[in-house]
């Protein structure tokens, strides 16, 4: 399953779920005060802009924003919403593609640095973002932590969510560290749609390093945008990586 495969025109289509699950204000509102508080009055620069969850409302608060984006189709849907002018987009690999200018914050959200299906991609969107910010910027990662914790020895599923219409399950491959997410949603009858995605999981200590590779410094991890505190329990977290200024 290349990624290209994965974030098709149907994907784009059925993507946004305005006012609820990632799109519920709860979860949308702490999310772009911490990057606006973050960004400053500088420019901001999302890797995998997607249809523009985060940049749109974060355009809106007034930070100048940029995307990059492998996915044409997601990036038509962001033209739904906002155009070049507002919200100019690169379409290209995050690990790779430039965009023009500098920034005081590059972000990747909702764990897509794991997309990226092998450690070195992911140290080189490391250098990528350290491309782009000026001396003192920030990378900001949301992330989820691997829960092989809950996984019983000899076994490679795990069932992660459960609800009346959708049952979300993980595949592990620890040797590799490969994941992949099976999404089962169904209504009342016999059928059902599986959708599936890969990714690499990465433990925060590994994704420090990475940082460190690409001289950057972690000046903070909490669990979630609100600033709660990251314990051994937190189930993902916001980690903000800064150069030296």
């Amino acid at each position: 399953m290349r990624q290209e495969e994965i974030w098709d025109a149907e994907t784009a289509q059925r993507y946004d779920t305005p006012g609820t699950g990632m799109f519920a204000p709860e979860v949308l509102g702490p999310t772009v005060d911490r990057l606006a508080a973050l960004a400053g009055d500088g420019r901001a620069l999302e890797f995998a802009v997607g249809t523009g969850r985060v940049a749109v409302p974060l355009a809106e608060r007034g930070v100048p924003v940029t995307g990059i984006e492998l996915s044409v189709p997601m990036v038509e849907r962001l033209r739904t919403k906002a155009d070049e002018a507002t919200i100019p987009v690169v379409v290209g690999d995050m690990a790779t593609a430039t965009a023009p200018g500098e920034y005081t914050l590059v972000y990747l959200v909702y764990n897509t640095i794991s997309n990226l299906l092998d450690q070195a991609e992911q140290v080189a969107c490391f250098r990528n973002a350290a491309r782009h910010l000026r001396p003192g910027g920030r990378f900001v990662i949301e992330l989820w932590v691997p829960e092989l914790r809950k996984l019983p020895p000899g076994q490679q599923a795990m069932v992660w969510c459960a609800e009346p219409a959708y049952i979300g399950l993980d595949t592990y491959d620890v040797l590799r560290q490969q994941v992949v997410s099976h999404h089962f949603r169904f209504g009342e009858g016999r059928e059902a749609r599986l959708g599936r995605s890969p990714h690499r999981y990465i433990w925060p200590a590994e994704l420090d390093l990475m940082g460190q590779l690409a001289g950057f410094e972690l000046e903070a991890r909490h669990a979630d945008w609100s600033g709660a505190e990251f314990t051994a329990e937190s189930r993902s977290h916001v980690s903000v990586y800064r150069l030296p200024g």
